[in-house]
């Protein structure tokens, strides 16, 4: 239960951190002189729509994960672990090509768009773009049950939002002058290593 607690709050940090999650709302903010309030705002409904249907994947690859593991528990046991390690070296070696992207600012879109359409376009391509690493995570969780499954959702939900708001709100503070350029060239190589750090420690748990 404490490596699934940890392997979440480790993906779910790196993930929030990736600048293409909210460092468009920033631009767009400015561009479009909103205000905080109206920022934060779209940011909540954007990186709901986003986690929404990541955790919605996730509970149904969780819980193909715990129904395989009731009749096939020693294979599943075997392969979960080696299913986190083969992904996370899958990321490791497309880290190359970067294309994780899941929205883009456009300066012809937001002076053509009003603030709902901009909120309403932002929130669709998120809902269509989930988390895909931590859905294997979810399938390594689903071993122990809903218990796994729900701290994993809870995880993601919570962690993901609240790094997303903070971010946006230090960028808008102007606050936020770290340098983003190797986390978001490098975000597979960071996740890759991350699951198989924790496919390896899967093999010792189970």
């Amino acid at each position: 239960m404490l490596q699934i607690f940890l392997g979440s709050l480790l993906l779910s940090i790196i993930h929030s951190s990736i600048p293409n999650h909210w460092l468009p709302l920033i631009a767009i903010s400015k561009s479009e002189n909103w205000s905080r309030k109206e920022t934060m705002t779209a940011t909540a409904i954007a990186g709901f729509s986003h986690t929404a249907s990541t955790i919605l994947i996730g509970m149904l690859v969780g819980l193909l994960g715990f129904k395989l593991s009731e009749n096939f528990e020693p294979v599943i046991r075997i392969i979960a672990p080696a299913v986190l390690i083969a992904l996370g070296s899958i990321y490791i070696f497309m880290g190359k090509k970067h294309s994780h992207s899941h929205f883009q600012a456009s300066e012809r879109m937001t002076d053509k768009s009003s603030r709902m359409a901009i909120i309403a376009s932002l929130s669709f391509g998120m809902f269509f773009s989930p988390c895909i690493e931590i859905e294997a995570y979810y399938f390594s969780a689903g071993l122990i049950g809903w218990s796994g499954i729900l701290i994993i959702s809870a995880v993601y939900l919570i962690v993901t939002m609240i790094g997303m708001l903070i971010l946006v709100d230090l960028g808008l503070k102007g606050i936020n002058k770290l340098n983003w350029h190797f986390l978001e060239h490098n975000e597979r190589q960071v996740t890759g290593t991350v699951l198989i750090l924790m496919g390896f420690l899967a093999f010792f748990a189970y």
